[in-house]
């Protein structure tokens, strides 16, 4: 332990703990030993926790009461645990990485982590159920299950905070929006996001989608556009107005439902469900566009 730690003082080169390693290899081709050299410098990372998890903890919300989320009451009972038991440390996952061992090494060792990952959740439990009857509410109405699932995710949590579709049509952050429109890759995005606005726009004034009639396309093309530059009004951009070709093309597609296209896009919104039902997975932030063109999307947080 000592050499060990004079092998990893800050300062020395990080290549030492890898040469030490080398010199036990009794050849080249020990497997063990070249994945204790390829992640060597797993050993030297400086524990802690990341500033995305320390801004989760330390979040207004934490704060909790009655009405809490079980999510922040579990947030809660975290950060108790790592300002005590947990000594500054997120509690353990309890799970080892594959690797190239004696099959009872491999089995004691993750035993080891187990026993410490099952010690870290019980004492997340008891904190939890401490704050449940704090704040009024039945101590088992979180179950063991959940906080179990919690434990072993506290590394990857992530807060979601939207914006309803009516604060992004009634206050539109300008900032972003012009940061889109500036950037080559999201302003094509943009264009369509813009016109599929002023689509619906144009249809709840004339009650109908703008090219369904052959002969009111010649009508209709000018029409949409104006209702584009009002949205860009809207946007904070006035002044500004859309290629003529896309609001010609958008007017020619009529509305059209193309079914490989309506079937990804159904795809992709079940997927979102999936994440919001089961509150994992992180669910996109904002509107997503597809362009089939191009076999590109976008995701415009707004």
């Amino acid at each position: 332990m000592h050499m060990m730690g004079s092998y990893l003082r800050p300062g020395k080169r990080k290549g030492n703990l890898r040469d030490l390693i080398r010199a036990h290899m009794l050849n080249v081709d020990e497997d063990n030993y070249k994945e204790a050299v390829e992640s060597s410098y797993k050993v030297s990372v400086t524990p802690g926790i990341s500033d995305e998890i320390r801004q989760i903890i330390d979040d207004s919300s934490s704060e909790v009461n009655f009405s809490s989320s079980d999510f922040w009451v579990l947030v809660a009972s975290l950060k108790e645990f790592i300002a005590n038991e947990g000594n500054g440390e997120l509690p353990l996952e309890g799970t080892i990485p594959d690797m190239t061992s004696l099959t009872e090494y491999y089995v004691s060792l993750q035993k080891i982590y187990q026993a410490k990952a099952e010690s870290d959740c019980l004492a997340i439990e008891h904190r939890v159920k401490s704050i449940l009857r704090r704040i009024g509410r039945d101590p088992d109405s979180i179950s063991r299950a959940c906080i179990k699932t919690f434990c072993k995710n506290t590394r990857k949590l992530k807060v979601c905070r939207y914006r309803s579709m009516e604060e992004e049509f009634s206050s539109p952050v300008l900032s972003e929006v012009k940061k889109y429109f500036a950037d080559e890759d999201s302003c094509f995005a943009m264009n369509f996001y813009v016109l599929l606005r002023a689509v619906d726009r144009l249809a709840a004034n004339y009650s109908r989608l703008p090219g369904i009639f052959d002969s009111e396309i010649g009508e209709d093309v000018p029409r949409l556009k104006e209702a584009a530059v009002s949205v860009l009004s809207d946007m904070g951009l006035k002044g500004s107005s859309l290629s003529e070709d896309l609001i010609a093309e958008v007017c020619r597609f009529a509305g059209a439902e193309i079914h490989p296209v309506a079937a990804f896009i159904g795809g992709v919104a079940s997927q979102e469900v999936i994440k919001l039902v089961t509150k994992q997975f992180v669910p996109l932030n904002g509107t997503f566009i597809f362009n089939g063109i191009d076999l590109k999307s976008q995701v415009l947080a707004l």
